[in-house]
C-alpha cells in the first residue's frame, strides 16, 4: 500500500539524526528494499517493521534507525509511556510509526502487533525481537527455577512467538527477515548468569535453524545480533539487583564505570547494522551471529548443508 514519503532524505549530504544513524546516499541504484527518491536512496522505503522492546535502549535506537531509513515501524514495549515517547520521536523526525503495548511472552499480544502493522501499513517484512531481562544471578542450583524459566520465556519464547506470528506470511511471500537481538553472553560462560547465558545461546542456535529453514522455504532470512556494550534499562536492573551485586560484582562495577559515557556511537552502530540487514544486501549471511563493528562484506556466505546422521568430525 502507498505511504507518504518519510521526508528524511532531502539532500545529498549525510546527516546524523536523533537515532544516531546517518541518512546516507547509497552508491547503488537498485537492490532488495532500496528505492530512489528525490536524488538519494531511502534504503527501506516500503518496508514494514515490528520492533519489540523498542521503548528504550537498543530497541528504541533500532526503531528510530529503521524509520530514518524509510521503513514504517510498529513500536512495542510493556510500558505505554516509553512507546509514546519513541513514536513521537519518529514522527517528529518525519518518520512513520504506531505504538502497541505488548508482552512478548503472550502469543496473543504478538499477534496484535501483526494486526496493527497490517491495518496501518501492510504486511510485515521485518520482525526484530529485542525484549529481554538480565536475571537471575547466582549459582545455577540456588536461583529460583521459576525466575530462571521466566528469563527463557522472555528471550526464547518471545522469539518463538515472533517467528510463529510473522514468518508464515514472509515464507508465503518469499520475502522477509527476522533479527533477534542476542548477546555475546550467549557465546561464552559467565558464571552465575546461567539464565541469561542459556537464553542468549538458545537464541543464536534458534536463528541458525531459522536461517536454514528460511533458505529452503526461499526468501526468508534470519540473523542473531550482539547489540553492543552500552548502558540500557537492563543495565539499570543489573546494577540495582542485590544478587548481581553479590555474585557478579565485577560486572556491576563495569556497568557503573560506564555511567556518564556517551553511548550514541554504540546505539548508532547497532541501529545501522539492523538497517543493513533489513535492506536485504546481506541475506547471504542468514543464520549467522553478527556484531555491530565487524566488516560484513568480509564475512563468508552461510552454507546450508544437507542434514546427516553421521557423527561430527
Amino acid at each position: 500500500m502507498d505511504r507518504p514519503a518519510s521526508g528524511l532524505c532531502d539532500s545529498e549530504e549525510p546527516r546524523v539524526t536523533n537515532a544516531g544513524v546517518p541518512v546516507r546516499t547509497l552508491l547503488v541504484a537498485s537492490g532488495p528494499g532500496i528505492t530512489e527518491r528525490r536524488g538519494c536512496f531511502v534504503e527501506l522505503q516500503g518496508q514494514v517493521a515490528v520492533v519489540t522492546g523498542s521503548g528504550r535502549g537498543f530497541g528504541r535506537a533500532i526503531a528510530l534507525g529503521l524509520a530514518e531509513a524509510g521503513s514504517a515501524v510498529v513500536v512495542s514495549s510493556r510500558t505505554q509511556s516509553e512507546i509514546e515517547a519513541t513514536v513521537k520521536s519518529i514522527q517528529d523526525a518525519g518518520g512513520t510509526a504506531v505504538g502497541v503495548q505488548a508482552d512478548v511472552t503472550s502469543l496473543a499480544d504478538v499477534q496484535d502487533l501483526r494486526a496493527a502493522a497490517e491495518e496501518s501499513f501492510g504486511p510485515v517484512s521485518l520482525a526484530v525481537h529485542n525484549a529481554g531481562v538480565p536475571w537471575p544471578f547466582g549459582p545455577t542450583w540456588e536461583v529460583d527455577p521459576a525466575r530462571w524459566w521466566s528469563a527463557q520465556q522472555v528471550h526464547v519464547l518471545g522469539a518463538m512467538h515472533c517467528i510463529k506470528t510473522f514468518v508464515p506470511g514472509m515464507a508465503e511471500r518469499h520475502n522477509g527477515r527476522v533479527v533477534v537481538i542476542s548477546s555475546a553472553g550467549g557465546t561464552r560462560v559467565a558464571p552465575y548468569m546461567s539464565g541469561y547465558g542459556v537464553a542468549k545461546n538458545t537464541q543464536i542456535r534458534l536463528v541458525e535453524f531459522l536461517g536454514h529453514e528460511g533458505h529452503e522455504a526461499g526468501g526468508v532470512s534470519a540473523f542473531a545480533v550482539h547489540p553492543g556494550d552500552e548502558l540500557t534499562g537492563i543495565s539499570d536492573l543489573t546494577m540495582n539487583d542485590p544478587d548481581a551485586q553479590r555474585w557478579v560484582p565485577w560486572f556491576v562495577d563495569h556497568l557503573h564505570e560506564k555511567v556518564g559515557e556517551d553511548s550514541s556511537a554504540g546505539f548508532k552502530a547497532c541501529a545501522d547494522l539492523v538497517v543493513k540487514l533489513a535492506s536485504g544486501r546481506y541475506d547471504r549471511l542468514s543464520g549467522q551471529y553478527l556484531t555491530p563493528f565487524e566488516d560484513l562484506d568480509a564475512r563468508p556466505d552461510s552454507v546450508f548443508e544437507t542434514p546427516s546422521l553421521a557423527p561430527p568430525p
